[in-house]
């Protein structure tokens, strides 16, 4: 399935004249750029998504100018006409806070997929990161030895019914699966670390607040205050997002220099 997506600054208008390309759903006058849109998507048998959806024009609307008195549907969303029917809607989301002039386009896919084949077996991922502490790394070297040891006492099979090479591997392979499991323990999921502060979320939760407020409100003087509002609220968020950052980059640089130290 073949998508084509982005902010392409493309007003496709409201006036349909390539039925094939476009629904009756655009927002709008025609531009050169939506011209030459429906031009590729014709040469290349693509259909508009957003203008083949009936929704308000707050739903298809996806651009707000700085003067905040001209709205556009410049970003778009194309499908293969092949799966135009898999396409369910394309709808604009003006409730979700990106600190931008552009609302979030959203599109619903449904698809049947095929049968997936039988589940690959995974590979155990131990906790290697252990082998750093003395005591674990000690415990885990002592328990390879005394297995191996303990292997080669056994007395050797007088018939061999397969590879004896193959048949070594896999005991070399279980006595580490075993050592490992036994002293480093499973690999933990990644988790992301938390470097933005406290503080600088509360202005985050407060610039969807200002967001929502702007959406909700029916009078034209509250929307100028809140939009004041929110662009100070968005430069004060972008300014506290730079610094915590650079401090945790600090950080990271100086727990690296501290791990270097200890290591020589």
């Amino acid at each position: 399935m073949l998508l084509v997506i982005g902010d392409l600054d493309a007003k496709v208008g409201s006036e349909n004249v390539m039925g094939n390309v476009m629904g009756k759903q655009g927002c709008g006058v025609q531009n050169d750029n939506g011209e030459r849109m429906k031009e590729w998507c014709a040469f290349n048998n693509m259909v508009i998504g957003g203008t083949t959806f009936p929704h308000r024009n707050n739903h298809k609307l996806t651009w707000t100018s700085p003067n905040e008195r001209d709205q556009n549907q410049i970003d778009d969303l194309m499908v293969d006409s092949m799966w135009r029917r898999s396409l369910l809607d394309v709808k604009v989301r003006r409730g979700a806070d990106v600190g931008r002039d552009h609302h979030l386009v959203t599109a619903r896919v449904r698809l049947k997929l095929r049968a997936a084949g039988p589940k690959k077996q995974i590979n155990p991922r131990y906790d290697i990161s252990g082998l750093q502490d003395p005591r674990i790394k000690s415990a885990f070297v002592l328990q390879l030895r005394n297995r191996f040891k303990a292997l080669s006492l056994m007395d050797e099979p007088e018939a061999e019914e397969e590879d004896p090479v193959n048949q070594q591997w896999r005991q070399v392979r279980s006595i580490f699966n075993e050592a490992s499991k036994n002293c480093l323990g499973m690999q933990k999921t990644r988790t992301r670390k938390e470097w933005l502060r406290p503080d600088t979320w509360k202005d985050i939760e407060e610039r969807c607040r200002l967001k929502k407020k702007i959406n909700d409100s029916r009078s034209t003087r509250l929307q100028e205050r809140y939009r004041a509002e929110y662009a100070e609220t968005n430069r004060r968020v972008k300014r506290k997002i730079r610094t915590d950052k650079r401090a945790y980059v600090e950080e990271l640089a100086k727990q690296a220099e501290e791990a270097a130290r200890k290591g020589e």
